[in-house]
């Protein structure tokens, strides 16, 4: 069993035998008939995976490697608000007539900013402060700025990181507002977990802990079978990731410099409803 498997079948269990049903509410999220999608939910849930042990990518289903890095590349790498430069449709529905999901993601990372090291962009500055000063315990990137709220299609969900070396490892700590956790947990999981080793390989550095921090941890109401019959699967080791090793600059990286080997996993789950 891979320790991603562990962790999110554990979440899981704990998320229907604990959690809290908000189906006595008046809730904003709907399915696509129209009906409330309620939730059962867990407040501040925490799930730490080691980076230099495995890659921490579910074999319970197959998780969409390459789609996820090319989402996770349009936010960090290109900084772009604009679903054009994103090669899928998991956006569309936020995006206005023009592409654009407005002040979010991207648009927050490229927004130039007076650092004490100089201007730059958010990105730029934690590749300088990597490069010249990692041990600084001040490495914080954050996409919620309340100023734009109002002109985001989406407000931010997974909102900031914090680096953090300890030792010769560099740590980030994903902070999370809310996550459906079938639709998006895993995604976003392997998602940070690359970000982190394009982090560390940019400077030469070894990658240790993501700790993943989801301030409300959700199942929808018509996810709650799906993932009863997915956490009872029987789950595969965890497969290795293998990386361009010519590639160095943070920039340069692209969706085909990452694959996975010997990646075996249970079938896919189809038509998962997905509440908007």
């Amino acid at each position: 069993m891979s320790l991603a498997d562990k962790v999110f079948i554990e979440m899981c269990s704990d998320i229907l035998t604990n959690g809290v049903s908000d189906d006595h509410l008046d809730v904003r999220p709907r399915w696509e008939d129209g009906t409330p999608a309620h939730t059962i939910k867990k407040f501040g849930v925490v799930n730490r995976y080691d980076l230099s042990v495995e890659f921490p990518i579910l074999t319970l289903r197959p998780t969409l490697l390459e789609s996820a890095i090319d989402e996770l590349l349009w936010i960090w790498q290109k900084k772009s608000n604009n679903i054009h430069k994103l090669n899928s449709k998991i956006w569309d529905s936020w995006a206005d007539e023009n592409g654009s999901i407005g002040k979010a993601y991207g648009y927050q990372l490229s927004r130039q900013i007076d650092f004490p090291e100089g201007r730059m962009d958010q990105v730029d500055w934690i590749l300088y402060t990597l490069k010249h000063n990692p041990q600084s315990r001040r490495m914080i990137v954050n996409m919620f700025n309340h100023d734009d709220l109002k002109d985001m299609g989406l407000q931010p969900c997974a909102y900031s990181i914090t680096l953090n070396m300890t030792g010769d490892k560099l740590n980030m700590i994903l902070n999370q507002r809310s996550q459906d956790i079938l639709v998006a947990n895993n995604w976003n999981v392997c998602q940070y977990a690359i970000l982190l080793h394009m982090f560390a390989i940019s400077n030469d550095l070894k990658v240790g802990e993501l700790i993943h921090i989801i301030a409300d941890a959700h199942i929808y109401d018509r996810h709650i079978p799906l993932i009863k019959e997915l956490i009872i699967k029987e789950p595969f080791p965890a497969p290795e990731l293998i990386i361009n090793p010519d590639k160095k600059d943070f920039y340069s990286f692209t969706v085909s410099d990452f694959g996975l080997k010997d990646y075996k996993t249970s079938k896919q789950i189809k038509n998962i409803p997905v509440a908007i």
